[in-house]
């Protein structure tokens, strides 16, 4: 018998992977309607909530008129007593300033732009209610302003030595400085350049020549521990603005 050939299996067909058919997005007509209709309703909705909120509020005030009686009477004694209190704290702030202080020792002690807000204070003291401490990067060499009670603008710059009058002196730069932007930028009436320490020989007469006033250490320390302003204590001061 002739032997049989193996009979060759054929490959299965191969098949093609299905084609996917592509999904649209897309928003339609009608809810692209509905959004914009939604959004043309929600700010008239918001309005009618308020409103009804407010109405339903003002019903129950006027059926409860009693409360907002109690509520003014309230308010009114608070405010009451808030003016006074504020009124009180004034009242102690100007006792305070009139009594205020400095010895010299303080004075050394100080930082230099503590020493700024003492010069500050003892202003405030005499009667310059409006004085500030303006010192700082941009001040233009002024470090203090300040209106005394006879109508001067004050501009004063602080120079303060840690060592007191063993430091190093106070010198015409310094001076040059602050008459350069005190009556150009300030207005200034009088140009004071204050110290803890000394001035060097040149700088009284450039300060008589500019116009200025020097208050060296021993100045500061009758003004800073006495009660006498420091236009008591300086010569020459302007006359007062608008005939004071």
């Amino acid at each position: 018998m002739a032997s049989r050939r193996p009979q060759r299996r054929r490959p299965a067909p191969r098949r093609r992977p299905a084609r996917r058919t592509p999904t649209r997005r897309y928003t339609s007509r009608s809810r692209r309607q509905r959004q914009r209709h939604a959004e043309m309703i929600a700010p008239g909705v918001g309005v009618l909530v308020a409103a009804a909120v407010a109405w339903t509020v003002l019903s129950w005030l006027v059926a409860n008129w009693w409360i907002l009686i109690v509520l003014s009477a309230a308010a009114t004694v608070g405010g009451a007593v808030w003016i006074h209190r504020l009124q009180q704290q004034r009242a102690w702030d100007r006792v305070r300033q009139q009594a205020l202080r400095y010895e010299l020792p303080q004075l050394d002690a100080l930082h230099h732009r503590d020493f700024e807000y003492a010069i500050r204070d003892l202003m405030r003291r005499d009667g310059c209610t409006d004085a500030r401490q303006i010192g700082g990067v941009g001040d233009n060499g002024a470090d203090v302003l300040a209106t005394d009670p006879l109508g001067r603008t004050w501009v004063i710059q602080c120079k303060h030595r840690k060592d007191g009058d063993r430091g190093s002196a106070v010198g015409t730069p310094d001076l040059q400085r602050v008459n350069g932007t005190a009556r150009q930028l300030y207005g200034a009436d009088v140009v004071l350049v204050v110290t803890n320490g000394r001035f060097s020989t040149r700088c009284a007469p450039l300060a008589a020549q500019l116009r200025m006033h020097l208050a060296d250490r021993r100045v500061l320390a009758t003004w800073a521990s006495g009660g006498r302003p420091l236009w008591e204590l300086l010569p020459k001061i302007p006359a007062p603005r608008n005939g004071r």
